[in-house]
């Protein structure tokens, strides 16, 4: 049984040295769980796609939100799916400032990344959106 899970929380530590262990985690560790997915941050907010069987994703999701690198942990949006969509990435990324920000405009009031502010379904159109414009680096 394959799920979909789509979270959003904000970075206790911002700086790209944190950014890059917690991308790094995630790569090594979903490898062996069979979890893919991509992770788009911004402004110290993390938004984030995971795919995976339904117990690993449980798992990781529990974890996340015990992790002290990250702070209001919130569920946007969970499916249980027939197919992957970020099946190509161990642990994509997206780093939104590098982004044009009509991209981001296009999905929200403000040209900035606030998953807090708008649906689930609008964060997974986001990703979508930046996966088939080529903005996901880091395709392991």
């Amino acid at each position: 049984m394959l799920v979909r899970l789509l979270y959003a929380s904000r970075a206790v530590d911002t700086s790209q040295g944190a950014i890059e262990a917690i991308l790094a985690q995630a790569r090594s560790h979903n490898t062996s769980c069979g979890i893919t997915g991509i992770l788009c941050y911004g402004a110290g907010v993390f938004l984030q796609a995971i795919e995976g069987g339904r117990v690993a994703i449980s798992e990781l999701y529990g974890h996340i939100q015990r992790d002290p690198r990250h702070k209001d942990v919130v569920l946007l949006h969970y499916e249980e799916i027939s197919e992957r969509r970020f099946g190509g990435w161990t642990m994509g990324q997206v780093n939104l400032s590098k982004l044009n920000a009509s991209t981001l405009l296009k999905y929200s009031e403000r040209p900035e990344l606030d998953p807090y502010a708008v649906s689930g379904k609008v964060s997974l159109a986001l990703l979508e959106e930046l996966m088939a414009t080529a903005a996901i680096v880091g395709r392991h």
